[in-house]
């Protein structure tokens, strides 16, 4: 489980996945999370915008992503 710790209050969901290094890019977070492939606290979550906080867990690609 990879673990983001948050300087600021909170992350946007597809810096998130770039931070972890489960995608390479903003054009390729844009597509995975638009296509629903990533799930956000247990739920398919299409927004690239969607701001994670502390304690928030993301899982795409059999990976998961866990704020801090």
């Amino acid at each position: 489980m990879e673990k983001i710790y948050l300087k600021t209050e909170f992350i946007k969901l597809g810096q998130a996945l770039k931070a972890a290094g489960l995608v390479e890019n903003g054009g390729a977070a844009k597509q995975v999370i638009t296509d629903g492939d990533v799930i956000v606290n247990g739920q398919i979550c299409t927004m690239r915008g969607k701001k994670l906080y502390k304690g928030d867990k993301v899982s795409f690609d059999g990976e998961e992503i866990e704020i801090l």
